[in-house]
């Protein structure tokens, strides 16, 4: 995918200056143990993009804004709920039991119409992006549940990061919030998803991309590399 604008919100407040950059420079070092040449690394591209930017790849040819809009149209609630949660589920993105929960949330006819109907303008819709965003996470929480719950941050972000990996970033909160304290950055968090900790987490990723974008080989093309380099930080996989 070519390089496009991202990251909406400005770097502005304590946030994006209250960085240890000790912290940011240690960060880069453990990425290029495991991939020397960065964003541009070989095994980087098949280890931790290429699953990523193919979901995105698939979103946009089965469930771009006129087909969605099509689908919507014609009530094909079902079928979008279906498309999206297969989409997903080849990335593996999710944990089992989120989308275990998510799966059984959109198996009535009233939970895939509320799921599609409100994913389509969280990504879509008029109005703010707070508002799309707030009611987006309403929608969630309304879904049918059975023994765990829909609302979880890794749910509410990981349409809006296969959709539009320009604009959104996938919150694994283990693992970001271990990269945001090894990068020094004091991300503020909360189980309950809301719009001023993803404001926070994207100003976080806005201070990432400025300090790789200095360095060869690190000008990241969208939050998929951005998640990428927060997910080598902490995941237990890469614990040297």
């Amino acid at each position: 995918m070519a390089r496009t604008a991202f990251l909406p919100f400005p770097l502005a407040g304590a946030g994006a200056t209250n960085v240890i950059y000790l912290g940011a420079a240690h960060c880069r070092r453990k990425f290029e143990l495991f991939y020397p040449d960065g964003f541009e690394d070989e095994t980087y591209l098949v280890a931790e993009r290429s699953h990523k930017e193919r979901a995105h790849l698939e979103w946009e040819t089965e469930l771009a804004a006129a087909d969605f809009r099509k689908l919507l149209a014609r009530g094909e609630f079902r079928v979008i709920a279906d498309i999206a949660v297969r989409i997903e589920a080849r990335a593996s993105l999710l944990s089992t039991f989120e989308r275990m929960a998510l799966r059984d949330a959109v198996k009535s006819p009233a939970g895939a119409r509320l799921f599609a109907t409100e994913l389509y303008g969280f990504l879509h819709g008029p109005g703010s992006a707070q508002r799309r965003f707030n009611d987006w996470l309403e929608a969630l929480a309304d879904l049918p549940q059975r023994q765990s719950r829909v609302l979880t941050w890794p749910v509410a972000t990981v349409f809006g990061f296969i959709a539009r990996p320009d604009r959104h970033l996938l919150f694994k909160p283990r693992a970001t919030r271990r990269a945001a304290h090894l990068y020094g950055y004091a991300l503020s968090y909360d189980a309950k998803p809301s719009w001023p900790m993803y404001q926070d987490l994207m100003t976080f990723a806005g201070v990432v991309r400025r300090d790789l974008d200095r360095k060869p080989g690190f000008k990241a093309r969208d939050m998929i590399d951005l998640q990428s380099f927060m997910w080598v930080q902490g995941a237990p996989e890469y614990e040297a």
